[in-house]
């Protein structure tokens, strides 16, 4: 069978940057194995799969990197979105309700902007076993867990930008990956990146998710309930973040750059 299949750049609004992600719109079931061998063929650092379900404007989501299935991902939700918007699925300006692993997520357009209501993701501060001072030559300032993964904040944008991953380090001290972050100097209050190699996604391009723990470290830290963020990844990209309660609802725009069939 051919499944239609399109590649969205989130949290962008030029082609070839931000972080692109595969898109799925299904009319027929597919198989958990299906999805992974399409994510893994895709080679993305994620693929969403979206299903109707009866009630009008809810759908089931689910994400897959090359490697497995994730129960969080903001770009490729983003992406999915966009691209419900533009083939039909959705209608402009009324809430998607997406059921995934993570729960309900909503997303709702406003123009060609698209604002995502997330869980916060909490975060606690603490030092890691191994990179207790230092993280591959750069000071760390300090240090959080959340879920898998952990936060270091360095001293300055310069390093989270100039730092160079040691991706079997990560891998070996880490259930996913590390996010490093740091205030911003220009025009963004916070800069951040994203490696996650145990999750097959060496240094992913922009990470909604990361942003969802983000919010809260840097509420914690600074009292930051509004945040204009960069990942500064080589593709880079720019979301715009606000505290909710236990919410956040990260704000981007994406554009398409492929549409076409895959055989399954």
């Amino acid at each position: 069978m051919k499944i239609p299949i399109a590649v969205i750049d989130a949290f962008t609004i030029r082609a070839f940057a931000g972080n692109p992600a595969g898109v799925c719109l299904l009319d027929q079931e597919l198989t958990s194995d299906q999805m992974q061998s399409i994510a893994m063929e895709m080679n993305l650092s994620e693929t969403a799969f979206v299903q109707k379900t009866q009630k009008r404007g809810y759908y089931s989501l689910r994400w897959f990197t090359p490697t497995l299935e994730i129960d969080l991902c903001g770009h490729a939700t983003l992406a999915a979105s966009f691209w419900m918007l533009r083939s039909g699925w959705a209608v402009e300006g009324e809430m998607i309700h997406f059921a995934t692993l993570s729960g309900e997520l909503r997303v709702k357009s406003e123009g060609e902007w698209l604002i995502m209501d997330f869980p916060l993701i909490p975060t606690f501060t603490d030092t890691h076993p191994k990179f207790k001072s230092s993280l591959f030559g750069y000071a760390i300032v300090q240090a959080a867990q959340l879920n898998k993964n952990w936060i270091f904040e360095l001293e300055d944008e310069k390093a989270v930008t100039q730092l160079i991953p040691d991706f079997v380090a990560i891998a070996e001290n880490s259930e996913e990956g590390f996010i490093i972050t740091a205030k911003g100097e220009g025009e963004y209050d916070i800069v951040s990146r994203f490696f996650g190699p145990n999750v097959g996604v060496p240094e992913d391009p922009v990470t909604g998710f990361a942003h969802c723990a983000l919010m809260d470290y840097w509420n914690q830290k600074s009292g930051y309930t509004q945040i204009k963020a960069y990942q500064a990844s080589k593709r880079g990209g720019e979301l715009f973040l606000e505290k909710h309660d236990d919410r956040v609802l990260i704000k981007g725009q994406a554009v398409a750059v492929l549409e076409g069939l895959i055989n399954v």
